[in-house]
């Protein structure tokens, strides 16, 4: 039986951490830049700009050298301060409209990557989530791409100025005297190959810091979640510590990252002294014919080359993260999104719900977690599923649902495959009612109404809540159905919150009712005012029961008891009560407790 059990591997870690070249990344990244081509292409066209203001202004030493010193050309030195003036403010204007240009085009990168993700987390399956923690998933809406930003924006803009610059540079040295400047012909290779070596650390560490900065968020996530666990268990201590320790590794990273990007920046101005050290060595040389302005030019251009030669090898930290970011993000985009392979679009199910030799295996377990279930339930009618903890109760409601799909066997309802139909037209069938009702930091009324809010009146709303006995509860606040909630309904008690799930689903009258264990963590006077919406609900409704405490399913008009995934027990409470089995030993402890 274990090998009918679906492995499709979609877990976070499997393809995610997988390293990739930094251009086989850029490529997946390119066509989201590529959207906006016409600034780029202007943002570029001004970097271009920038640099050559920069050049001119070095190539200009040379005039002003040999013409207007050296010559006393008085035209020269007039003109020389407008030049000046009109080359800086070139560069100004071009230096505004690039930054401009470019952080819009990261902005708007960014956005669409974390709309698209966004979209990918909403689509995935339930097991998706099951793998992989929220803290993780996090960090890669939050952190990984603010990573593409650095990428699409501030290292474009070095990489792009700062080559141009370079560019000018060695042009601006040739032209002037290509003797002097066979030096660039020796350290060029070296600079490659430096920052060649340095890109390959940066994307490693990259990486990790990555890793680092998901478990930071991890770590906050749960401290904020278990709050009350922490302070009720006295582990502010323990807990502390832990963050300490992943705060300390995500530094650390960082330290090993800026150790290296600084070390870069003295080797490279270290190999380019040697150039320098051939120019002036080269100048020496009496029978080179070589004026003061070109000497200058040549000698100033060696020295401003450090600048940008180390922007590139600084910059290159930033856009290895990026780079590693995009990847991550990339992979994530790749994972399988849920499937619906269905066609069959239905209006509304008369409710009949049947299961033919159903099998199912979660993929991070071996063994089945139901094993050959059969059963039937008839429109309007109540069937109840009953058994100890992990025997795989809320998994039949889950495959209902199609959260999974079955490994083996058939899901039927009104005579139709489950499979076969669209997930939107089955799950808007079906009405969920679980333990752990999920409010959103909204208002009650669309909290009520999510999913369908615009569709319904605000008197459908009301009625929805009077027949939940939530009614009057609601209006006790100053904004009656205007309160907001808080975040997961903070602001409402267990009961209320319960209530508000109730009235959402009557409002939205579904055929098929699924209520996992929606009164198991209530006291018993709020079990009783649930108990009494629950059985409104009920009535003429499919109804799948998940129940903790017996005495609410006494009235199902069949009983399924659970075990080890297997049906082992069924039938009416007054028959499964003579038959003095497990459900009779259930029974009994229940009361007992």
């Amino acid at each position: 039986m274990k090998n009918i059990i679906n492995k499709t591997n979609i877990n976070d870690t499997s393809n995610i951490d997988r390293d990739a070249s930094t251009w086989a990344t850029f490529r997946k990244l390119w066509p989201y830049i590529l959207e906006h081509k016409f600034i780029l292409c202007l943002s570029i066209i001004l970097l271009i700009v920038s640099a050559f203001a920069d050049t001119s202004l070095i190539a200009l030493l040379r005039p002003l050298l040999d013409l207007g010193f050296s010559m006393n050309d008085r035209e020269f030195l007039l003109m020389a301060p407008i030049y000046i003036f009109c080359l800086v403010l070139l560069r100004g204007v071009a230096n505004y409209g690039y930054s401009v240009f470019l952080s819009l085009i990261s902005g708007k990168i960014v956005m669409k990557i974390r709309q698209k993700l966004f979209g990918h987390f909403v689509d995935s399956p339930v097991s998706y989530f099951d793998q992989n923690s929220t803290g993780r998933l996090l960090s890669r809406i939050t952190y990984d791409t603010e990573q593409v930003a650095a990428s699409s924006s501030d290292a474009l803009i070095t990489i792009i100025r700062e080559s141009a610059f370079i560019c000018g540079l060695f042009y601006t040295m040739f032209y002037n005297s290509w003797q002097l400047s066979l030096s660039l012909i020796i350290i060029t290779p070296l600079v490659v190959a430096l920052i060649t070596f340095i890109s390959v650390k940066f994307r490693k560490l990259a990486k990790t810091m990555q890793n680092s900065m998901g478990d930071v968020t991890m770590s906050v996530e749960q401290m904020l979640k278990g709050h009350r666990e922490i302070i009720v268990f006295d582990a502010q201590e323990e807990e502390s510590k832990n963050f300490e320790k992943v705060s300390n590794k995500f530094r650390r990273d960082g330290m090993r990252l800026v150790s290296i990007s600084a070390l870069s920046t003295p080797i490279v101005q270290l190999v380019i002294s040697f150039a320098i050290a051939f120019v002036l060595l080269t100048a020496s040389n009496p029978d080179l014919d070589i004026t003061p302005g070109e000497f200058t030019v040549v000698f100033s251009s060696l020295v401003a080359l450090m600048q940008p030669i180390k922007n590139l090898t600084s910059v290159n930290a930033g856009f290895q993260k990026g780079m590693a970011a995009c990847q991550t993000l990339f992979a994530i985009l790749e994972q399988p999104i849920e499937k619906d392979k269905g066609c069959l679009d239905i209006d509304r199910v008369d409710g009949n719900v049947v299961f033919e030799n159903v099998s199912f295996g979660y993929e991070t377990r071996q063994d089945l977690a139901l094993k050959n279930i059969s059963f039937a339930v008839s429109a309007g009618k109540t069937v109840a599923l009953v058994g100890r903890s992990g025997s795989g109760k809320t998994t039949i409601a889950s495959l209902i649902a199609r959260f999974y799909d079955v490994s083996q066997g058939k899901i039927l309802i009104d005579g139709l495959n489950i499979q076969d139909l669209t997930l939107y037209s089955l799950r808007n069938q079906i009405g969920l009612v679980s333990q752990n009702v999920h409010l959103f930091n909204d208002t009650i009324a669309n909290n009520i109404a999510y999913g369908r809010i615009g569709e319904f009146s605000q008197q459908q709303i009301e009625d929805a809540a009077r027949k939940a006995n939530a009614y009057n509860f609601i209006m006790q606040f100053d904004k009656g159905f205007d309160t907001l909630v808080g975040e997961s309904g903070a602001l409402l008690s267990g009961g209320q919150r319960q209530r508000i799930a109730i009235a959402r689903a009557l409002l939205r009258d579904n055929p098929i009712l699924i209520l996992d264990e929606a009164t198991s963590a209530l006291d018993t006077e709020s079990e009783h005012t649930i108990q009494k919406a629950l059985d409104k609900l009920q009535k003429g409704r499919t109804s799948i029961v998940i129940a903790h405490r017996l005495s609410t399913i006494e009235k199902a008009d069949e009983i399924l008891v659970i075990n080890d995934g297997q049906i082992i027990e069924k039938g009416t409470h007054s028959e499964l009560l003579h038959a003095n089995g497990i459900y009779t030993k259930l029974y009994q402890s229940n009361f007992k407790e």
